[in-house]
């Protein structure tokens, strides 16, 4: 192996690519090339100036923590399953098995609910997003009154987490070289969000609607379908619930079969309780 197949352009750090992204010709893309040329395992290149292992790509890419669609999406789907089942359940104990009333509660539920949720995410979210951009706008302005200082409290914040001073400074003067880079900069240590990135009320509108709309059609699908008691519906919203908590361990550190006992556990309980009233007040409102 030579050195130019190892370590590539000192500075642009080329990593080995993976196996399936070799062409035909091994590493070095020559026909009739060994597949020996790829690097062995534990070897290093050089990136930076430094050396580093050449498994480590350096592009790994993170999932999106910030919230824009995922939480609303969650919230939602778990909301609108939990909501209407345990709506159809108290409408189940407080009239007849079948009857079309708990048909008529369980739409107007879903189209209420996927409304309301819908509209309060947008709100909730654009009012976030508007407060972020005034917050943006106050150190924009800062930063245009008074450099210097603005500078210097970027530079103290470097400190704060353990750079050199002198090495703070710089990095602090180099930033606000570019006013546009030293707001950005400014605004993530300060407010803790990325100018470029901020959720969009659209988009957490919509996640909501449709999430919760989904939810909200599982338990009331029996139903539809010309089911004449709870029982159906009791076991594909149990089911669904279990399935729900289990895929949202995906994006989090929790098993599965926590995440979905711990939903099916906290809507049994919301539905068993709403069925309970459906049966103490149902006799008498009728």
């Amino acid at each position: 192996m030579t050195d130019d197949q190892t370590l590539g352009t000192e500075g642009e750090g080329t990593t080995s690519p993976s196996a399936s992204s070799i062409p035909a010709g091994g590493a070095t893309g020559v026909p009739g090339a060994p597949a020996s040329a790829l690097p062995a395992e534990g070897a290093s290149v050089v990136r930076g100036g430094r050396e580093v292992s050449a498994e480590h790509s350096g592009d790994h890419v993170h999932r999106d923590v910030t919230g824009g669609w995922l939480r609303p999406t969650v919230f939602g789907a778990m909301d609108g399953l939990v909501s209407n089942f345990a709506l159809i359940a108290g409408m189940d104990g407080g009239t007849s098995s079948g009857s079309k009333f708990i048909v008529l509660a369980g739409l107007a539920g879903l189209a209420a609910g996927a409304f309301s949720m819908a509209a309060g995410e947008y709100t909730s979210v654009a009012s976030q997003r508007e407060l972020a951009r005034a917050e943006i706008e106050v150190e924009r302005l800062e930063i245009q009154r008074h450099p210097s200082d603005e500078e210097l409290e970027l530079a103290e914040t470097y400190r704060a987490k353990g750079l050199d001073p002198e090495l703070a400074d710089k990095v602090a003067k180099q930033f606000h070289k570019n006013p546009d880079q030293a707001l950005e900069e400014h605004v993530r240590e300060e407010l803790g969000v990325d100018p470029n990135d901020l959720p969009s009320p659209v988009v957490a509108a919509a996640s909501s609607f449709v999430s919760f709309a989904i939810g909200a059609l599982v338990p009331l699908l029996p139903y539809l379908l010309g089911a004449g008691s709870v029982l159906p519906a009791l076991i594909m919203s149990l089911t669904a619930l279990f399935i729900c908590g289990a895929v949202v361990s995906r994006v989090t550190s929790r098993s599965w079969w926590y995440s979905g006992l711990r939903q099916l556990i906290l809507g049994a309980a919301a539905a068993a309780l709403t069925y309970g009233v459906g049966l103490l007040v149902g006799p008498g409102v009728g």
